[in-house]
């Protein structure tokens, strides 16, 4: 606008009727096209666009065309404060909103310049009403027995392992309306004691239902069930990982996982483990060899499974502890935590009513031992330690070693299987009698001693290795010389022995001969010493035994003269007599 003329005299003298309106000119434009404009007519103007020889007021239209907008917004307003009050007077008491219909300025409040009515407040969405919350307890009581035995009669015909899988996606649909937490299994195999994660599931279903199940598991073969271990075991595992994922993602914006409780396949196949132990035997392989199976974090989800099998077959809880969890101690990496939870688990295991004798009458569990020799060692050296490696587990497994000792020593004395197990023993334990730790070497000792006795072999292996693990031959000579009454009275022949001393004798003379190390003259010299006690035992038995003998008989000849009469029972006591 280049520039403006404004009539102030005009504007003066009708101001009070103008409404504030003013008629803008444009100077160069009129010189253009009214250069000869009478100066005297600039008088007519007035506001508003309006003449004094009232010619029409040409901003009239304007003027209306305004005040209907302006009525037009109020209306609205007015409109839509009704329905915001309506809707919302239930939660707010509010009055019903006061317009000026002389404020221009209230015009854009609340509407958009079309009149209507702008975006407020948004509805507000009806929530939906929560569900009750299941627990596992109400999910499992609406179990049917009768229901689910028509379901699984229904599943016959069909391949075993699929099978199975639909036993299992049965307990999935009954327990589907219980929720993850009302099941936070990964926090209670985290936080609960061993004695009371065998009952989890399975103390909420009812004995009925337990029986049906069972009976139509132990019609299924045991490959079936070991692919329904693993695959029950893969579930179990990723909702493991999943839950892992999510806790760790929580405050990143991670997609939560499911809230789909997984109770149905603990069900399903803690009653698989329960009624058929073998089939968690029967995949110990893959366990051992797959890393998935493997873990601090999945140590819990495994150790559950054998307490569940552990409860039908307490053996098979021992085989599985023996031969995959304790290598896990056995390892320097193991953490105080896994300790702990594989010694709650032998502990429990070893608390079971009439334990000791159901383990060690199982010993041999078809054709393979409960506790095998690499166990026992791992065992051993466990309970045994150095006494700066000791911590606060070892007098634990000072508690439990006996009874496990017993059932990785139990078998038919003299029969091929303890042969060969003797020897197993034997090749371990005379290395650890020969180490610098008194306790485990006192102990390994007796072992030794054991299997001597167990098998004649083990001598003649023995006098192989006697000059090259002298101070191994030393501890079992000391411990047997020191132990003589307790051990002599439990072999069967000492004629062994007797043999095996006297060749130890002339390798320590031949080895002191031969002009050898001090320290390894010491030890020989020990040994000689030893042996010269036992060999002077071993002679004074013999005699005595041989006089035994001779007034045995002697006694016998003269009785049956004086009484030839005699009972055949007396016979029998007198010949018991001697045969002690």
């Amino acid at each position: 606008m280049e520039s403006v003329d404004l009539n102030e005299t005009a504007i003066a003298n009708a101001n009070h009727i103008d409404h504030g309106w003013q008629k803008v000119s444009y100077p160069k434009r009129q010189r253009k096209t009214k250069p000869n404009t009478d100066p005297e007519k600039a008088n007519l103007i007035r506001s508003n666009g309006t003449l004094t020889n009232g010619a029409p007021n040409v901003f009239l239209s304007v003027e209306q065309q305004s005040e209907d907008r302006r009525r037009r917004i109020i209306e609205a307003q007015r409109a839509y404060a009704a329905v915001v009050d309506s809707n919302t007077k239930a939660k707010h008491n509010r009055s019903d909103l006061d317009y000026d219909d002389d404020d221009d300025d209230s015009d854009l409040e609340g509407v958009k310049p079309n009149g209507k009515p702008a975006e407020g407040e948004k509805k507000v969405k009806q929530k939906k009403p929560k569900k009750p919350k299941v627990t596992v307890a109400e999910a499992a009581s609406k179990i049917d027995a009768a229901d689910l035995s028509v379901c699984l009669a229904e599943l016959n015909g069909e391949q075993q392992e699929i099978q199975m899988q639909k036993f299992a996606n049965y307990y999935g649909k009954a327990f589907q309306e219980v929720v993850a937490g009302q099941f936070p299994w990964v926090k209670m195999f985290r936080e609960t004691t061993v004695v009371k994660l065998a009952d989890i599931p399975l103390s909420h279903i009812s004995d009925t239902v337990c029986k049906t199940s069972a009976d139509w598991i132990s019609q299924r073969s045991l490959e079936a069930l070991g692919f329904f271990v693993l695959w029950s075991l893969d579930i179990i595992l990723e909702d493991l990982v999943a839950q892992q994922v999510s806790s760790k993602g929580s405050k990143k914006g991670v997609q939560q996982t499911s809230s789909k409780s997984k109770a149905g396949i603990f069900v399903a196949l803690a009653m698989v483990l329960w009624r058929k132990p073998d089939a968690l035997i029967s995949v110990l392989p893959k366990l051992r060899e797959n890393s998935k199976y493997q873990g601090q974090d999945k140590l819990p989800v495994i150790l559950w499974m054998i307490i569940q099998a552990s409860q039908g077959d307490l053996a098979v809880g021992l085989y599985m502890w023996a031969h995959h969890l304790l290598p896990i101690v056995g390892n320097k990496n193991c953490n105080p935590q896994s300790r702990d939870l594989i010694l709650q688990l032998v502990e429990w295991i070893l608390s079971a009513s009439k334990a000791r004798s159901i383990l060690v009458n199982a010993a041999v569990r078809k054709g393979e031992r409960l506790v095998p020799p690499t166990s026992f060692e791992i065992l051993m050296r466990v309970t045994f330690p150095a006494s700066s490696s000791r911590v606060k587990a070892t007098e634990r497994f000072e508690a439990i070693y006996p009874a496990v000792k017993e059932v990785a020593l139990a078998g038919s004395h003299g029969s091929k299987a303890m042969r060969q197990v003797s020897q197993q023993i034997f090749n371990f334990a005379v290395k650890a009698a020969g180490e610098s730790y008194p306790e485990l070497s006192k102990e390994a000792a007796g072992v030794v001693i054991w299997c001597l006795n167990q098998n004649a072999d083990c001598y003649l292996q023995w006098e192989k290795i006697y000059l090259d693990n002298l101070e191994a031959s030393v501890a079992v000579l000391r411990k047997l010389l020191e132990e003589w009454k307790e051990h002599s009275v439990k072999f069967t022949t000492l004629d062994h022995l007797r043999e095996t001393v006297k060749n130890f004798r002339n390798k320590n003379e031949k080895s002191m001969a031969s002009g050898s190390d001090a320290a390894r003259q010491a030890m020989c010299q020990d040994s000689e010493k030893y042996c010269k006690h036992i060999s002077g035992k071993l002679s004074r038995g013999h005699g005595l035994m041989k006089t035994l003998a001779i007034v045995v008989v002697a006694f016998a000849v003269g009785a049956a003269v004086v009484s030839p009469n005699m009972d055949t029972w007396d016979w029998n006591k007198l010949s018991a007599v001697f045969s002690s």
